[in-house]
């Protein structure tokens, strides 16, 4: 159930946790990185209309934020990963897992 089928390909699930480079970050961003974090936010928008994207979002306590999508494989899903505006201009720090989704609500 975790594995979609795509064009006879299984997809399967990974999960990226994006932590912020700079300390002081949650309580004082720079205008910039304001700005890359709303291209981050479109970025995982388009992701979750066309399909790859499952679940998005930060943490409340200000540690970190995740991103559950699913790639053809750990190279496609590294290659999402870094294309992650917050993560390819140096905002966020990321780091990938593969996951199995054992439990998924409607």
């Amino acid at each position: 159930m975790a594995d979609i089928i795509r064009r006879n390909v299984i997809m399967p699930d990974y999960l990226y946790l994006i932590h912020p480079f700079r300390h002081g970050f949650f309580d004082d961003p720079t205008a910039e990185e304001e700005a890359i974090m709303d291209e981050h936010f479109e970025y995982l928008k388009k992701g979750a209309k066309g399909g790859s994207v499952l679940l998005a979002g930060p943490c409340t306590d200000d540690t970190f934020g995740l991103v559950i999508f699913r790639a053809e494989n750990e190279q496609a899903a590294n290659a999402f990963m870094f294309a992650d505006p917050s993560v390819k201009k140096n905002v966020m720090v990321a780091e990938l897992h593969p996951l199995r989704i054992s439990i998924q609500g409607k």
